[in-house]
């Protein structure tokens, strides 16, 4: 048997909530939860909300990235740009990610399924609202 976590021990996630744009006019304004937590083996929603003075652009993209705990690297994991959702084809995340959101709602979620204890770490949503 392997010496890994076992299913329902708890997975601490971390969000930050970065502000966007050149402009305090023109910024955007980014809301993530400060903690998430679950347990091995079960899922997680990774709430990523926004609000922008201008109108949502059809440019619009969102960006996720995560930096593992204990580490300085962060790696991105998720990207949504032209109105498609383009799971990274790095790391561990890329078999069990699942874009829910909607920018047309201000919504850039992601859910990661099976939580691994090697999940703790810092995730970063990203939205950038051009011009």
């Amino acid at each position: 048997m392997g010496t890994g976590p076992m299913p329902g021990s708890p997975v601490g996630l971390m969000g930050l909530c970065p502000l966007a744009g050149p402009f305090p006019t023109l910024s955007i304004h980014v809301y993530t939860q400060r903690e998430v937590h679950g347990t091995v083996g079960s899922h997680v929603t990774l709430s990523c909300s926004f609000w922008s003075s201008e109108w949502i652009s059809e440019d619009i993209s969102i960006t996720w990235h995560f930096q593992a705990e204990g580490s300085r690297d962060s790696i991105s994991i998720f990207h949504y740009a032209k109105g498609q959702p383009y799971i990274d084809d790095v790391g561990s995340f890329k078999e069990r990610m699942e874009w829910v959101g909607n920018p047309h709602r201000k919504d850039g979620s992601i859910v990661i399924h099976n939580l691994d204890y090697t999940d703790n770490g810092t995730f970063t949503c990203d939205v950038k609202n051009p011009p």
